[in-house]
Formats: C-alpha cells, sequence, structure tokens
C-alpha cells in the first residue's frame, strides 16, 4: 500500500510555508480523520485550527524519526520535532504515535503522547495549542 508518513505530513504541514494549509491537510489526511493527543481528541477541523496556529508560532524546524512502523493500515513511529519558534526560542519534543491509514494511504486517525526535551514551560501543550 502507497501511503504517507509522519515526517512527509509535518514537512508539508509545519515547515513548507508557502503550501496552502488545506492543500498541506488534504495531501496526509482523509476527511474523517482525528487525532489524540496528550488525552485530548480532536476532529478534522479541531486539528486544522490546531495547525494554522502553529503556522503562526514555528519559524524553522525539522522532524527526526527514529522508529517507524507500517504494516498494512497500521502506522507506528517514534520522532523528535525540533522547532525554532518566530520568537527565537527552541522547542524540542519526542513524539510516540500510532496511525491507522484510510484505504487511499492518507491518515484517518492518530493517537499520540509527546514529551517535552526542551522549551519553555508554557511550550509544554504546543502539540495540542490553538
Amino acid at each position: 500500500m502507497n501511503h504517507t508518513d509522519i515526517s512527509a505530513a509535518l514537512t508539508d504541514l509545519l515547515l513548507t510555508p508557502g503550501l496552502d494549509l488545506d492543500e498541506a491537510v488534504d495531501r496526509h489526511f482523509a476527511p474523517d480523520y482525528r487525532q489524540r493527543t496528550d488525552g485530548r481528541w480532536d476532529d478534522r477541523q479541531e486539528f486544522l485550527t490546531h495547525i494554522a496556529h502553529l503556522r503562526g508560532v514555528v519559524a524553522t524546524g525539522s522532524i527526526e524519526v527514529h522508529e517507524e512502523l507500517a504494516q498494512g493500515d497500521r502506522y507506528a513511529d517514534r520522532h523528535t520535532v525540533n522547532i525554532t519558534k518566530t520568537d527565537g526560542s527552541a522547542v524540542r519534543m519526542e513524539v510516540y504515535l500510532f496511525g491507522e491509514f484510510a484505504p487511499d494511504g492518507r491518515f484517518r486517525r492518530i493517537e499520540e503522547t509527546t514529551l517535552m526535551l526542551e522549551g519553555a514551560e508554557g511550550d509544554r501543550n504546543l502539540g495540542s495549542a490553538r
């Protein structure tokens, strides 16, 4: 099965400023997409609101995938997101992610837990901030 992955999705969502948000989301996330981050569920529209907020906060960054497994319609990975915010501060978060693909290879569901490695206390909720 041909499918997306977290590195491609996050690069389009957060690290490609010229790419339209709706186009980036449509590329990697199914219409019925749902996400749970640190216990909080969001539907696709709430996820769009979250990404739009992050686009205003993130200046540059990188994604480092440490482990990744895709089998059938299931996906799991452990990755670190390195962000430099528009105010110049740095945030590093390690993310443990389990997901499910839609039949077309886009993400249908992601459940993730984040661990802040570097950043201010106020950045702890960056994974679900609006």
